[in-house]
């Protein structure tokens, strides 16, 4: 119990520090400290309790009234931030969660006895692992980022404890999440995430930067309303407010049935679903290693962690099929608009909201082949995201753009650098890489459980990302002579991050069965009841042996990249007569220069074509089962 406590409390305690550390030597120790502590004892925590779920009571007044104070308190804040900026939105919707905590506290909360505050089980393990190791890796690369941002803007006041500050906070809040059983403790870590994204969005302080850290706030407090709305209900209904006294309840019941979907109404807004993904959009104007911890480890794997956790009750309901359906045309819909980004961090946006969009419909279905497919890809999402993000983060430092078009040269400019972007955009859509198996398995768990609308969905989806990762490799692809390499001036950190998610993304599709077999069959079995034999058959010794040998050969393929080459590059042939790699003197002794450009379908699809299409329909899928629910139609 020792160390389930130590999890949560020790990154809070870093943070604390850090807030006050002003020398950036100082800074850099404490924070690469703090994450190797925290990754060795996620490690610790993950072998000590793997296999061997346990119930802990932490049970504790004291801890309850510093939590109610310190909603209340950040409460106030957001209502007086709302006034302040003109945010009224933000306000009105701070006050109706202040008053809804207020009731709960003093009229509800007194009659509820909790008998076991937190618990672990392997799904949480899994979780502890991503946010521990992933999140972690994040912080220390921000330590150089974070010294070039600075840099790159001299006039802005240093406030780079802040920001530390509120990344390791962050970390504390989900663990917070992925341990609490009591779900009022849920709750309060629940809304530390908003709020520190919040700021952390808002870190910049520019017009743009306040604006879209109140958008995240204002559709974040829709999804905590929610949450608290679920919260009350169960209380004052049943009496509980244990997560596993949930789970095992009948989902038929009318009450129950409600609070599962206003919870995972809360897991969709988290989650960036449509029609609320626009804050994680949003939130791009961040920092990198903020969109990065947004993206991959944090924020939006609250929203799916506790989807997945809610899966068992979702089968063959009306809230299933609002989670399902919302799901699966946020999948397809976001992989469309990102046809049209060429901005990269705007694409990887994109697509984090498509593949949660996959993990949120397989989490709808409610059958054990479904939630394995989504736990897999949250795995995999996790760690090549936050590499993708990060390498966006440097090259924008070292080439001055984040524009995929200006990723023109990059296997000359920044050649490591290219090398490991190359193996993170793989890994998202290529065979036998993670993310294209764990799609596939989505793919048969729909089919099987015969849902055609998000069949076509994920068929079409997959499909479409193609377009958007291919022309990213093309660009990749490019090289030509005399462009200078301009990777000297990478921090050490930001290098042994890169190169450290780099491995881990080839290292757990090596250990696709060894994650299968130990962690997530044996929840499935917990939670549902059964594992199908197919499943279990398709993760057989002798797949695994293909899929092993399939990762050689691309590794194989991939190795001769990554050592120097003697072959001479000839000059491109550009008709006429060439003066460079870029240029020729055409007709009447012109010079004309060559663009080479990809194309992006912006009229077909345009951004803000699809999401005033993805925003309708899917607030009519959320709105029009709530509505069902609540009026008790389908008890």
């Amino acid at each position: 119990m020792n160390e389930i406590l130590f999890m949560m409390v020790y990154p809070f305690m870093a943070a604390c520090l850090l807030l006050v550390v002003k020398n950036d030597r100082l800074r850099t120790a404490i924070t690469e400290i703090s994450a190797a502590v925290i990754i060795a004892a996620s490690i610790l925590v993950a072998c000590s309790y793997i296999g061997k779920p346990q119930m802990f009571d932490l049970e504790s007044e004291l801890i309850n009234q510093l939590m109610f104070v310190t909603e209340v308190a950040l409460g106030i804040a957001v209502v007086f931030l709302g006034i302040k900026h003109g945010k009224y939105a933000a306000s009105v919707l701070g006050t109706v969660q202040i008053a809804m905590s207020l009731y709960f506290e003093f009229c509800l909360a007194g009659d509820v006895d909790v008998t076991h505050t937190m618990y672990i089980d392997d799904l949480s393990i899994v979780m502890i692992l991503i946010i521990g190791i992933i999140g972690s890796l994040i912080t220390v690369y921000a330590v150089g980022y974070m010294r070039d941002f600075q840099a790159h803007h001299p006039d802005e006041k240093d406030r780079r404890p802040w920001f530390f500050f509120l990344m390791f906070v962050f970390l504390s809040a989900m663990f917070g999440i992925v341990l609490s059983n009591d779900m009022a403790w849920l709750f309060f870590f629940w809304e530390i995430t908003t709020l520190c994204s919040f700021a952390l969005i808002g870190y910049t302080r520019t017009g743009e930067a306040v604006n879209n850290s109140f958008r995240q706030l204002i559709l974040n407090l829709i999804g905590g309303i929610a949450f608290l709305g679920a919260n009350i209900l169960l209380a004052d209904r049943y009496g509980f407010l244990e997560l596993d006294l949930l789970l095992a309840s009948d989902p038929a019941a009318k009450f129950i049935l409600l609070s599962v979907a206003l919870l995972c109404l809360a897991g969709i807004v988290k989650s960036a679903q449509m029609p609320f993904h626009t804050w994680l959009l949003g939130a791009m104007v961040a920092p990198t290693p903020t969109s990065a911890l947004l993206h991959s480890s944090t924020m939006v794997k609250a929203g799916v962690f506790i989807l997945l956790k809610l899966s068992p009750l979702l089968h063959g309901n009306i809230a299933g099929y609002m989670v399902m359906t919302v799901g699966g045309l946020t999948f397809l819909l976001a992989s469309m608009a990102a046809i049209s980004q060429s901005n990269a961090k705007r694409v990887l946006a994109y697509s984090t909201i498509a593949n949660l969009g996959l993990i949120v419909a397989c989490a709808g279905i409610g059958t054990p082949e479904a939630a394995w497919a989504g736990i897999m890809l949250m795995i995999f999402h996790a760690i090549t995201k936050s590499l993708l993000f990060l390498c966006v983060g440097t090259a924008e430092h070292h080439i001055g753009s984040r524009d995929i078009e200006s990723m023109d040269f990059l296997f000359e400019r920044m050649p490591r650098l290219a090398r490991m972007m190359l193996i993170g955009i793989a890994a998202m859509f290529l065979a036998p890489l993670g993310m294209l198996i764990s799609k596939w398995a989505a793919l048969t768990a729909f089919v099987d459980s015969g849902y055609i609308l998000v069949i076509g969905c994920i068929v079409f989806g997959s499909a479409v990302t193609s377009f958007y990762w291919t022309k990213w490799m093309g660009k990749l692809a490019v090289i030509a002579s005399g462009k200078g390499n301009v990777e000297g001036t990478v921090h050490r950190q930001e290098w042994f991050v890169l190169g450290t998610l780099t491995a881990l993304s080839v290292a757990v599709c090596a250990l696709f069965s060894v994650v299968s077999d130990h962690a997530v069959i044996p929840w499935l079995t917990a939670s549902f009841g059964f594992v199908p034999d197919d499943l279990v058959s398709a993760l057989s010794c002798n797949n695994e042996i293909i899929l092993l040998l399939m990762l050689l050969a691309l590794i194989l393929l991939i190795v001769p990249f990554f050592g120097r080459s003697n072959r001479r590059i000839v000059p491109n042939y550009l008709s006429g007569t060439g003066i460079d790699d870029s240029s020729y003197t055409g007709s009447m002794g012109a010079t004309i220069e060559v663009d080479l450009r990809n194309w992006y379908m912006t009229p077909w699809f345009g951004e803000d074509r699809i999401r005033r299409i993805g925003e309708t329909v899917t607030a009519l899928a959320i709105a029009v089962p709530l509505v069902l629910i609540a009026g008790g139609w389908f008890i």
